[in-house]
């Protein structure tokens, strides 16, 4: 078994952010990459943070407006391998530590930037969220129920699937290429494109004929055989029964007799035998009724059950750090240790990292360092 992870002895500065930028160094950290957070002197404490992105970190705070802050990042910078970076494009540059800047002191440096709408364009230097990368990526355009205005989802797709693991993923891609050409790159991840490339299937599907409209498909909620039923209590189900054999399984397995075939004809008329059916009985119940089946159908849990469903505890997926309940590390290298999960905390010997001891005190005594 190895320690540390496999990406033990890399070092990654992540200057503070919201929560995408975080989800990358959180990605990178629990596989054993030395994370420093850069907050703001006065965000800093020395209690261990509670936010859970955060675990495995060490975290120190600096005045990036100030000439001795700028230097101090300069050097840790000398001594990292990747540099995460959560600003509006031209914001790094204005404050000394963009590319250049830090390709000046370390050439090997990756430098991974993270924005809505990317380094260039049209809409770059505009403001923007989740809801908005997503809706001109065309994925919001997909979501939602037949007839009714697109939904938006929660910040997922934009922020942390086409924003944060995009991010984490191109930083790993330069240290790869790193290794064949011994110096960095920047790294240019635009939640735009992360959420657009996420909805590849989807164009190719909509281009081939193959995908109608919102809701209206297999795989949006316009399929019954797709989607979720109440239960007698109140609860859900979620259905997935979409082959033959699955559908034959359910079928099957909630005895309702003379049910239509799948045939999108029918689909109105199986919904409402479906709704029917589930009614019947508690959630408990049908977990039951197909503990052992394989008609694709599982309890909707909330995020209280989850970590206590008997599958997630057999397989270790929720972990418990500093008191709360949370996803453990994935993807899983068999057989490699995950990095050092406990909350983040203050970081105050940087000696390592470039800072002598007299130097960092003499920051700290100019408020520039914390």
């Amino acid at each position: 078994m190895e320690t540390g992870g496999p990406l033990a002895g890399f070092r990654v500065l992540e200057l503070a952010g919201l929560a995408p930028g975080p989800f990358a160094g959180m990605m990178l950290a629990d596989h054993g990459a030395e994370v420093l957070r850069v907050d703001r002197v006065a965000a800093v404490t020395d209690k261990p943070r509670r936010e859970v992105m955060d675990r495995g970190k060490r975290s120190i705070g600096l005045d990036l407006k100030s000439p001795e802050g700028v230097a101090a990042f300069l050097e840790l910078a000398r001594h990292a391998d990747a540099v995460i970076e959560v600003f509006r494009p031209g914001v790094a540059e204005r404050l000394g530590i963009g590319p250049a800047d830090l390709h000046a002191v370390n050439e090997r440096l990756v430098y991974g930037r993270l924005t809505g709408w990317g380094q260039d364009g049209p809409l770059a230097p505009r403001a923007g969220h989740d809801i908005d990368y997503v809706a001109v990526s065309g994925v919001l355009s997909q979501l939602g129920r037949a007839g009714e205005k697109p939904t938006p989802p929660i910040n997922i797709l934009g922020d942390f699937a086409g924003g944060g693991l995009m991010l984490a993923y191109g930083i790993l891609l330069a240290l790869l290429e790193r290794e064949r050409t011994g110096r960095g790159r920047v790294v240019d991840a635009a939640m735009v494109d992360g959420a657009a490339v996420l909805f590849s299937m989807f164009y190719s599907l909509t281009q081939s004929g193959f995908w109608g409209p919102r809701g209206t498909n297999l795989l949006d909620g316009g399929a019954p055989m797709y989607d979720t039923y109440e239960t007698k209590d109140g609860g859900f189900m979620a259905v997935g029964a979409l082959e033959p054999q699955f559908w034959g399984e359910l079928v099957a397995r909630l005895d309702v007799p003379d049910m239509p075939d799948q045939d999108p004809r029918n689909w109105p008329a199986i919904r409402e035998r479906l709704t029917e059916a589930f009614k019947t009985r508690t959630r408990a119940e049908w977990e039951a009724v197909f503990a052992d089946s394989d008609a694709c159908v599982s309890p909707v849990l909330d995020m209280a059950e989850a970590p206590d469903h008997p599958h997630n505890v057999a397989r270790g997926t929720f972990v418990e750090i500093g008191g709360l309940a949370q996803a453990a590390p994935a993807p899983r290298l068999l057989g490699a240790a995950t990095g050092d999960l406990a909350p983040a905390t203050r970081l105050d010997d940087l000696t390592a990292w470039g800072l002598p001891d007299d130097t960092a005190t003499r920051l700290r005594a100019q408020g520039v360092l914390a």
